[in-house]
């Protein structure tokens, strides 16, 4: 799936996953999302995948004021793909999460394309001491969480998107979520090249088994042909071994600390940055190329960073 042995490596620099009590590494406040996203473009991601966060706090907040501070600083910094998510946080309503994305026109958004069960209520068998109140109820909410994506909402986020040039990054958790995005392709409400991004190892979704990567990419290969373009992204642990399979297949690949905390095996990730830098080695140990932020607007057909509203 890669063009000409390149692979683009997208970085999610802090999410709505983990929580401030887990890691004094990962960024909160605007100025830290800002930093640990311009150090990664420099360490070679070519898309930057951004949530924003109270910066006392450190909740999830998908307001366009939370992303306002940091997105101008990355754009004057860096040429990378700035991709916003849609996704926000789990617990909040698509009108809410299509905000920033409607608002900033990015050149890229991220579409989660299935409802399904988000648990995260196991990272309290590990995690047991917390600094802010919401984390903690934040974990034990999701035993009762279905993360709601329905096919009216994935309509409405592509309607409220397209007319501005945004194009989309289909977070596809399940095979399932793969003949979702086919619906829509025959539906003609979705334009090719498709950035698929296989997600592996969230509770509720698809495992992280090398045979569950292999069966998304035969799924997805065999209903998009050549009109795809495949990226993987592995939660905890799993993170660098899956991008090690998917970069071996023609895959693209995904990082951050929205992913996994981890730089290796009891040892936390210190930056965004350091697990690009690992990412980069498993792709040039392969033979491989990193593929630059232009290149990476060319293979997924993008708009172009001077288009966007930030």
């Amino acid at each position: 799936m890669s063009l000409d042995g390149k692979v683009i490596i997208t970085c999610a620099v802090t999410g709505a996953i983990h929580t401030p009590s887990m890691s004094p590494h990962l960024p909160v406040t605007p100025d830290e999302i800002a930093a640990e996203a311009i150090a990664a473009a420099e360490a070679g991601a070519a898309i930057i995948h951004l949530h924003a966060r109270d910066p006392v706090t450190g909740k999830p907040d998908q307001t366009p004021e939370a992303f306002a501070p940091f997105l101008p600083r990355i754009k004057q910094s860096t040429r990378a793909v700035v991709n916003i998510t849609t996704g926000g946080s789990p617990f909040m309503r698509v009108e809410e999460r299509v905000l920033p994305a409607e608002t900033f026109q990015p050149e890229v958004a991220s579409l989660n394309m299935g409802s399904m069960n988000f648990g995260l209520f196991h990272m309290l068998d590990k995690y047991t001491t917390f600094t802010h109140e919401w984390e903690r109820e934040h974990l034990e909410a999701t035993r009762d969480l279905v993360f709601r994506n329905s096919f009216k909402d994935i309509e409405f986020v592509l309607n409220t998107l397209y007319k501005n040039g945004t194009r989309f990054e289909f977070e596809c958790y399940d095979i399932s979520h793969l003949y979702n995005l086919s619906h829509f392709a025959k539906r003609g409400l979705v334009k090719p090249p498709y950035f698929i991004q296989s997600v592996f190892g969230i509770l509720g979704g698809i495992g992280t088994h090398p045979e569950d990567v292999a069966h998304m990419k035969r799924t997805a290969d065999r209903l998009f042909g050549d009109d795809y373009r495949w990226s993987v992204l592995g939660a905890g642990a799993s993170q660098l071994r899956i991008a090690a399979q998917a970069a071996a297949m023609g895959g693209n690949i995904r990082v951050g600390l929205e992913d996994s905390l981890w730089a290796g095996k009891g040892r936390l990730a210190t930056s965004n940055a350091q697990q690009v830098e690992l990412a980069v080695k498993i792709v040039e140990g392969l033979g491989l190329a990193i593929a630059s932020p232009d290149e990476a607007r060319e293979i997924l057909a993008l708009k172009g960073g001077d288009k966007v509203n930030f």
